[in-house]
């Protein structure tokens, strides 16, 4: 019998309570919504979500051709069967189908609004899906007369507007392999990711504006361009714009980004199911980040069943993440462009701060202004915006805006209920949760549900998603990891380099024997509902008992007096103390009182396994390039371990305070 498969489902020792509900669906939006539709056309109704979720993960090969068939994909499925393997690490969906990126992405019609590229001080240009095929057809002639060839690597160093787009588009069309960083990333950091892949071609800007201030990447290039032995050119998004002054080594030329002028043909070749698309990283806060290789079919048909059902993203639609180039995210949302929907590309903070004062409305003025429908966001930004008390309900109109989405971290309850206190009393929240490792969602929202305080509302459709306890027994309303027990499309097709086939057995399918095991901590609902409480590998285990430190954090946000916090394990006297790190906001301080009072609320709050033995002051919390807190690197700094990887952090001087923190007293 394999572990987590046919096999009684348990209830936990943790009381499973049922949370409040938020909000729902009318009867009408539920059955006009695409999900709506695409159950009825199966023979299910609006409230056999469950019954169709059963159904999707029994018969795969069903499932999936059904959402290409209803999505309207382009390109052929190709012949039976559509799902060869013999587990699920080796599975793969339609081995010859064959499907074109660009094609699918540029499908829209011609003088629809395709690109809306914007920054704090508003909206800056907008493409229509023709101008992008004319942007994308451009760059691609100039690869290939660069002499990029089907599987060479592109890689992209450029804020998110529409350079970066069409650099990844016009990569897809020849059948060459994308990869990005931010440009906020330093060197070393650049190289130790898309370094691994080796590019022959960068694209890149030679600088940029973050927060009202400029950034000059020239000395930034000329080390990657020196750092990389297989790059032989660099397009610069900006040349002719500005005067640049690169010294790349003797074999890199550089080119200025193509010109309007230069008129190409797409081809939209239609390439295998299975073919190599784009290479994203791992945070690569333990070691080097790993380099994860996606297919271009896997991401299409994901996508295509995330963005149509359960987030019910129509032809008109206009979609906007706050998100930069590197983090998957970027990925995930581009993708909405395959219905129709436009695209907001923005690259400034979401919160502009200039001159010391914080523009809280940034972002919603551009909803606003665009007609946004969905929103994507952080469970950090949701915090900033309700710790300076902006409500953007009563302040900005947001009448065509029906989704707001968050993902990186789990969600709070109590931001359960400011989002719909806040934002809006009539729209769907969805918490959403997957990885990089997937290109997109084990679990998310729906068009069909309710929403309930503080849980992600169900299971992704086609994924076979279960919480299993140590033993291998699927629980609910107890903690346990969160695990896929069959295969899906978007699985990805190796880690690049050397034994990549062997490091992605052993970093996914150790846990238990042919079951994908993500590394979150989760709960199952009595309502078919999922809450993550936080990676695995930061779980605090003092006396023994696993505790997610989102546990934790959902307390401290809601205390005024702590700006941030980082919360991680510490060994001591062969326990585990549970250490936390407190950042003061604005006009207060740490001292005996507040430590008090905070141990007071967690106990209260969460249990009194979970109230810290110690805590500290510090100045910084430690965070990766793309926002998320690392509590891996606190715990290893103040424990002298040399485990991690600096360079993954946007603020690694930030741990030298951390590793004195063993000789200091705690509060």
């Amino acid at each position: 019998m394999t572990i987590g498969m046919d096999i009684d489902e348990h209830v936990g020792s943790v009381e499973a309570v049922r949370n409040a509900v938020l909000w729902g669906p009318s009867p009408d939006v539920a059955r006009d919504s695409q999900l709506g539709r695409f159950a009825a056309d199966l023979g299910f109704t609006i409230d056999e979500y469950e019954p169709l979720w059963k159904w999707s993960t029994a018969e795969p090969e069903q499932f999936w051709e059904a959402v290409w068939r209803s999505s309207g994909l382009k390109g052929d499925l190709g012949p039976l069967p559509h799902l060869v393997g013999d587990d699920m690490v080796d599975s793969r969906f339609f081995p010859e189908g064959l499907i074109s990126f660009t094609e699918n992405m540029l499908a829209g019609a011609d003088l629809d609004m395709a690109v809306i590229e914007a920054g704090p001080q508003g909206v800056t240009r907008r493409l229509t899906f023709e101008e992008l095929r004319g942007e994308t057809a451009r760059l691609a002639a100039t690869l290939t007369t660069l002499g990029v060839r089907e599987g060479d690597r592109v890689a992209v160093v450029a804020p998110n507007r529409t350079e970066a787009l069409v650099s990844l588009l016009a990569t897809a069309e020849i059948g060459a392999i994308w990869t990005s960083c931010s440009p906020d990333f330093g060197a070393d950091a650049i190289i130790d990711r898309i370094g691994q892949i080796e590019p022959v071609v960068l694209i890149a800007t030679s600088g940029y504006t973050y927060n009202s201030r400029s950034h000059d990447l020239t000395a930034t290039l000329n080390s990657l361009a020196a750092g990389m032995p297989s790059l032989r050119h660099i397009i610069l998004t900006d040349l002719g714009d500005v005067d640049v002054h690169l010294d790349p080594p003797p074999l890199v030329q550089v080119h200025p980004w193509p010109d309007k002028d230069l008129s190409a043909p797409l081809t939209m070749k239609r390439r295998s199911f299975n073919h190599p698309l784009y290479v994203l990283y791992t945070s690569g806060t333990t070691g080097r980040p790993k380099a994860i290789v996606h297919s271009v079919g896997g991401v299409v048909l994901k996508h295509a069943s995330e963005h149509r059902l359960q987030c019910d993203v129509k032809a008109g639609d206009v979609c906007f993440w706050y998100t930069n180039t590197a983090w998957m995210m970027y990925h995930w949302v581009v993708s909405t462009l395959a219905c129709g929907a436009a695209l907001v590309l923005y690259d400034d903070a979401a919160i502009p701060n200039d001159s010391g004062a914080p523009d809280h409305g940034a972002l919603w003025r551009l909803i606003d202004d665009c007609n946004v429908t969905h929103f994507g966001t952080s469970p950090r930004y949701l915090a900033a915006l309700a710790d300076a008390g902006y409500e953007p309900g009563n302040r900005h109109d947001l009448t065509r805006l029906r989704a707001v989405l968050s993902a990186g971290a789990p969600v709070a309850p109590e931001q359960f209920d400011w989002v719909y206190r806040a934002i809006s009393d009539d729209l769907m929240f969805a918490s959403i949760s997957g990885g990089t490792e997937i290109m997109g969602c084990f679990v998310m929202g729906s068009p069909l549900h309710k929403v309930r305080r503080g849980e992600i509302t169900c299971k992704t459709l086609g994924m076979a998603v279960d919480v299993l306890d140590e033993r291998g027994y699927s629980v609910v309303g107890a903690k346990g990891d969160l695990v896929c027990k069959l295969p899906f499309p978007s699985m990805p097709l190796t880690f690049w380099g050397e034994d990549g086939d062997r490091r992605y057995r052993d970093t996914y399918f150790s846990g238990f024997p042919g079951v994908w095991t993500h590394g979150d901590l989760a709960t199952n609902t009595v309502d078919g509902g999922v809450v993550i409480h936080g990676r695995t590998d930061t779980t605090l285990k003092p006396g023994g008992v696993r505790i997610g430190t989102g546990e934790i954090y959902r307390i401290t946000e809601q205390i005024l007096e702590i700006g941030d916090s980082v919360v991680f394990g510490y060994s001591h006297n062969g326990d585990e103390d549970v250490v936390l790190c407190i950042v003061a906001a604005d006009d207060h301080v740490v001292d005996a009182a507040l430590a008090a009072r905070v141990r007071a609320h967690i106990r209260s709050g969460a249990s009194p396994r979970h109230v810290p033995r110690r805590i500290y002051e510090v100045r910084h919390i430690p965070y990766t390039q793309n926002g998320k807190k690392v509590e891996l690197a606190a715990s290893a700094a103040m424990s002298g371990s040399s485990k991690g990887n600096a360079s993954s952090l946007s603020n690694p001087q930030c741990l030298d305070e951390y590793r004195d923190l063993s000789t200091r007293e705690a509060w």
